[in-house]
């Protein structure tokens, strides 16, 4: 295990010349951020940097004022044995979807993520699960390279650590010195998270309103704390952006009534994309872990096969333990 692994990456990508970053498949302002920051500051050293991800096709809409250096490569065009890889934010290897046999086939690798269920890989592992979000590494990273923060590279940090905050109600008091220290920068909070967060298009009002009609409260599961659960149907998920469908589960967190929120997205004919949420008395992450997931405590995800019924059962029985665990 390598000592100082933040001062061991740093090192890496300060010599690198050719460094290929991944943000894990269907990325979000975290993952994404994390690897663009990185690779800003690298390609202004004059470092040969891609940026990839095995799925979508493309960088989500409003990620893509991010990327000003137009860093983000296909996955067709990733070398077959990288230099220098860089995995942002992956819980696990399996969240780099078709990508993840490049972990085995490059030169060096490097993993940086703030999961707690991350069970560990790469030969450097900035891991810390107390971060409140993988740029706080990354962030941590660049210091140690001593980086100036421009404005660009503040952005890419500041998008991923509002919105893996909860627009900062899950951050410590490290996270906010390094807002302001981002917003000194140059960043423009409002500008920048308005068509991140609170943006979305008029249609999206009367799906959404099907979606919650379809919620259903069960008060007496996950330990007697509360259940509450919707499903986002295929054609709502191919409708819509993943920026939309993903911030449901938050909506339906909100009940007084239930301590878990859990979001089932439609993504084949029976494969559902699971969300769970937590307000703290349950941890969804080992909830997710016993049906093939992970995550943090307060926030995981899980992929499972079968109808919504059998899917929610699945669930059901997985948060039992997990509360028991919590409450013991």
């Amino acid at each position: 295990m390598v000592a100082d692994p933040v001062r061991s990456a740093a090192a890496l990508l300060t010599d690198a010349r050719d460094v290929t970053l991944l943000a894990h498949v269907q990325p979000d302002a975290d993952s994404l951020g994390s690897a663009l920051a990185l690779g800003i500051a690298l390609r202004r050293r004059g470092a040969v940097v891609r940026v990839s991800f095995a799925t979508p096709d493309s960088v989500p809409e409003t990620l893509r004022p991010l990327d000003v250096l137009g860093l983000v490569v296909p996955p067709s065009e990733v070398p077959a044995r990288p230099e220098l890889l860089v995995a942002c934010d992956a819980a696990e290897p399996s969240r780099l979807g078709s990508l993840r046999h490049l972990l085995d086939a490059a030169g060096t690798t490097v993993m940086i993520d703030h999961h707690r269920s991350n069970p560990g890989f790469g030969d450097v592992r900035v891991l810390d699960p107390h971060a409140e979000a993988t740029v706080v590494l990354a962030h941590r990273v660049l210091r140690a390279m001593s980086v100036p923060l421009d404005p660009d590279v503040a952005r890419c940090l500041y998008a991923g650590l509002v919105t893996d905050t909860r627009g900062f109600r899950t951050a410590g008091a490290d996270a906010h010195r390094m807002a302001a220290e981002l917003i000194e920068a140059g960043v423009d909070p409002e500008g920048l998270i308005r068509p991140i967060m609170d943006t979305h298009p008029f249609d999206w009002l009367a799906a959404l309103g099907s979606v919650l009609a379809r919620s259903v409260l069960e008060p007496a599961e996950a330990g007697g704390l509360g259940l509450v659960h919707t499903r986002v149907e295929a054609r709502d998920v191919a409708r819509f952006r993943t920026e939309e469908v993903d911030r449901i589960v938050d909506v339906i967190r909100t009940t007084a009534e239930a301590e878990v929120a859990v979001a089932l997205k439609q993504v084949g004919d029976r494969r559902w994309s699971v969300s769970l949420r937590s307000k703290g008395a349950v941890d969804v992450a080992a909830a997710a872990g016993l049906v093939g997931g992970g995550g943090h405590s307060a926030a995981a995800g899980a992929t499972l096969d079968g109808t919504a019924d059998e899917v929610l059962d699945a669930l059901r029985a997985a948060l039992a333990p997990a509360t028991a665990a919590r409450a013991g």
